[in-house]
């Protein structure tokens, strides 16, 4: 018999064999074998025939879908464990490891740029999951607190409303209340074809303990409202350069799914934009009680908590305790500033974008 032959001989004597020994499981523990092994090619006599699959292969083989993508990590303080995300979405919810007396700097594409800290090869919130054979690796960089403190990132949270295709503007909106799409766009080309790094919401979160250096050439790009000339006007805009953004959706008003794998949906509240009693929104009307229960419901339509922006910008103790309540670490103010290392996580300010706006006045602000 020619050697071929005799390997699949013994490998069907094996199995038969696992067969008798385990009498009425004989289907179970077969079933379980063909799963979690699979046949190599042997490289000389006497070598395996069988293998057990990677963690890798094995998460691929219970997803059971074609555009699953099996992620791992490298590097010190990696997680054992891969992770599984899609091909077709952007690569979010990554792990952010911890180690004493180091800041973690982010997952790369390739071992050299994590070494080299270079931003243009790291993962970011707008890069799509990009995979070989539905699997890829991604390599993990430190940082020393003292260059995280020298970096001196002093993160933008860019807050946009709505938006006219009119270059002479709109007769009775309110100024800082929207902008002119060209005058987007161009803010949109620069922030895409500059360099800039794009965080997610876990990432300034992390960010600000000091866990994460960020570059000081980053950006936060957000729409209040999702009113409908951020879905006619803007997001065709995102979805051309590529860039992450979040639409903070008033959940009673619209449910929309989301009009982009580049725009984020998250709460503007359930029902807490209008005004109280006093004029002032339902945010500081109401308990701490009812506020998180008017957030609960939003971030069940949302899917998510997370982030949340305060209706008006109205807050106080009451509305913060609320929202932590109810499950957000962050929440968005419109008071004027920039994120730094230890901001207060549910009083993030941001950068307002107004009408008129041109993209010398964006790069005065944020670089």
């Amino acid at each position: 018999m020619a050697a071929g032959g005799r390997r699949r001989a013994l490998l069907a004597v094996a199995i038969v064999g696992t067969i008798v020994m385990v009498g009425g499981g004989a289907t179970v523990a077969l079933a379980g074998m063909l799963r979690e092994t699979r046949i190599a090619e042997p490289r000389a006599e006497g070598a395996s025939l069988v293998r057990t699959l990677t963690a890798a292969e094995q998460l691929l083989a219970e997803a059971d879908d074609p555009l699953a993508c099996a992620v791992t990590f490298t590097g010190e303080g990696a997680p054992g464990d891969p992770v599984l995300l899609r091909q077709d979405a952007l690569y979010q919810d990554l792990p952010i490891p911890t180690t004493d007396g180091r800041v973690f700097a982010g997952w790369y594409a390739s071992a050299e740029a994590a070494a080299a800290l270079d931003t243009a090869g790291r993962v970011n919130g707008a890069d799509p999951v990009v995979c070989t054979d539905r699997q890829v690796e991604l390599f993990a960089a430190w940082t020393t607190s003292e260059r995280n403190s020298a970096e001196n990132a002093r993160i933008p949270i860019l807050m946009y409303h709505q938006f006219t295709a009119k270059p002479e503007g709109e007769s009775g909106w309110l100024r800082g209340n929207y902008a002119y799409i060209g005058d987007f766009e161009a803010q949109m080309n620069h922030i895409a074809t500059t360099g800039f790094y794009l965080p997610t919401w876990d990432e300034l979160d992390a960010f600000i303990d000091g866990r994460l250096f960020l570059p000081a050439r980053s950006v936060i790009i957000t729409d209040d409202d999702a009113d409908q000339s951020w879905f006619d006007l803007a997001v065709p805009v995102i979805d051309e350069y590529k860039l992450l953004s979040t639409s903070f959706m008033i959940t009673a008003h619209r449910q929309d799914a989301p009009p982009s794998i580049y725009v984020q949906r998250r709460s503007h509240t359930h029902d807490m934009h209008q005004a109280g009693a006093n004029g002032k929104g339902r945010m500081v009307n109401w308990t701490a009680e009812e506020i998180a229960a008017d957030l609960a419901a939003s971030g069940d339509v949302l899917g998510v908590r997370e982030v949340m922006a305060y209706p008006y910008g109205h807050y106080n103790d009451t509305a913060k305790q609320g929202v932590a309540q109810a499950g957000y670490e962050l929440a968005r103010t419109i008071e004027p500033g920039l994120v730094t290392i230890g901001t207060d996580k549910l009083a993030l300010p941001v950068v307002r974008i107004d009408y008129g706006m041109t993209v010398d006045a964006l790069v005065a602000r944020i670089g």
